[in-house]
């Protein structure tokens, strides 16, 4: 009988032991592993809330619309130019053009459009189009913007500067320079020909 009445108490103790080890357990575990882990997560939380920030702020550098673009899209990512059949890229600033059968960016238009007036000139908006080899579409933007082609009046983000003509060539400049330099050449050669036969002429005489 003595041992039976002990028996039930001793689980007893055990059960509520166990319990209370249990939870000393848990919070000791609390108290050691979640307040560092809540740290670490907060950290990078920050992080990535500065880093969003960042990218948000040079976006916003970068990718800024020139002064010659329209007003109403300081989003867009493409403009189709179609009287030079080129495309404009907003966040590199670069011209997107074909040559000799090759796509290329460059800073400026070819040399055939350095008196191109980029403020006057028609800009279609690419506002559907967001990846980075816009001219797979050309067939279709040639198709339906061909050169000349006016759609509802555009007014540019900036005004034209007084001194337009030396300002839109900058864009051809390396082109124009490398161009200018062989045709010098050659008019420098053929004057100095020109002018030796003169004085041999002359000696004759």
């Amino acid at each position: 009988m003595h041992l039976c009445k002990v028996k039930p108490a001793l689980l007893i103790n055990f059960g509520e032991a166990a319990m209370i080890c249990h939870i000393v357990a848990d919070a000791t575990f609390k108290l050691k592993y979640m307040k560092p882990l809540k740290i670490v997560l907060a950290g990078i939380i920050f992080f990535l809330a500065g880093a969003s920030h960042a990218q948000i702020d040079v976006n916003i550098t970068i990718g800024s619309p020139p002064a010659w673009g329209p007003v109403g899209y300081s989003e867009v990512e493409y403009y189709y130019l179609p009287d030079v059949q080129a495309y404009y890229d907003v966040r590199t600033s670069m011209f997107i053009y074909n040559s000799r059968g090759a796509w290329i960016h460059r800073s400026y238009l070819p040399y055939r459009y350095r008196n191109y007036d980029l403020y006057h000139g028609y800009k279609v908006v690419l506002t559907d189009y967001h990846g980075k080899t816009p001219y797979v579409h050309y067939g279709e933007h040639r198709k339906n913007y061909g050169k000349g082609y006016k759609g509802s009046h555009q007014k540019t983000i900036g005004e034209r500067p007084s001194n337009h003509n030396s300002r839109a060539t900058r864009h051809n400049v390396r082109s124009k320079s490398n161009h200018d330099q062989g045709r010098d050449a050659r008019h420098s050669n053929d004057s100095r020909g020109k002018h030796n036969s003169g004085k041999k002429g002359g000696k004759k005489k």
